[in-house]
């Protein structure tokens, strides 16, 4: 992929999420707010744009992931956030409930900020329930339509959302939230650091709550980012058919 400092943050990931890892690093949020710049993000960070290029471009010039998410098609792509995503975050939910109320109990009267990443939390898992249900019986149903009429040449039907975009629109606010939410649980945990003294029950804890937010951003980036986009872009094809 050619970089330069316009390509947008989104499009570098889409191509290669390897290199995830450096705006990740840099502190750079590659899923929700995507849709900027490299000049524009590095203004935000710690790095300058030719540095930020040269470690993309380095990145980038080794063996790119086997997993080419770009060429999936819409249904078997929205077939997999959901195995592969939603499952997973609908069997964490009550995984990390539970260590966390465990800490609150032991530990909160010497951390009570463990109180507020609980409800930050419940929060996440709320709304995060809520959203995926709207995807599953709303959103992804309509991706497939538009991948059958596709592949069937096809007239699709308008659905009666109006277009694509209302649904896509919500989810995006959706996700915007949640990444809200996980930037203040990482800072409320100085990025699940264990504290002096902290029991295994901690340390597990906050292991599962890192390893959930990680899974969020490529959830997050893999909807936002390809899925979402290449859906509104077949929508609009084959309606100008």
């Amino acid at each position: 992929m050619n970089i330069n400092k316009n390509t947008l943050v989104s499009d570098i990931v889409a191509d290669n999420y390897k290199t995830a890892t450096i705006f990740k690093n840099h502190k750079i949020d590659f899923c929700c707010n995507g849709n900027r710049g490299l000049a524009t993000v590095a203004l935000e960070s710690s790095i300058t744009t030719d540095e930020l290029m040269n470690e993309l471009k380095a990145i980038d010039n080794k063996a790119v992931s086997t997993t080419d998410y770009q060429n999936w098609e819409l249904d078997f792509m929205s077939d997999y956030i959901y195995n592969t995503h939603h499952l997973y975050v609908e069997k964490q939910i009550p995984e990390i409930l539970y260590y966390l109320d465990k800490i609150c109990n032991a530990h909160a009267n010497k951390h009570p900020e463990l109180l507020e990443i609980r409800t930050l939390f419940n929060q996440s898992a709320a709304d995060l329930t809520m959203h995926m249900k709207k995807e599953e019986l709303i959103l992804f149903p309509f991706i497939k339509k538009i991948a059958k009429a596709q592949k069937n040449n096809t007239k699709l039907d308008t659905p009666p959302f109006g277009t694509i975009n209302n649904p896509i629109n919500k989810m995006h606010h959706d996700h915007d939230n949640e990444g809200d939410r996980f930037r203040k649980i990482a800072e409320l945990s100085n990025n699940y650091t264990i504290p002096k003294g902290g029991c295994t029950s901690y340390k597990v804890a906050f292991a599962l709550l890192k390893d959930f937010e990680e899974d969020l951003h490529k959830h997050i980036h893999l909807e936002n980012n390809i899925l979402f986009k290449k859906a509104i872009l077949l929508e609009t094809t084959l309606n100008n058919k």
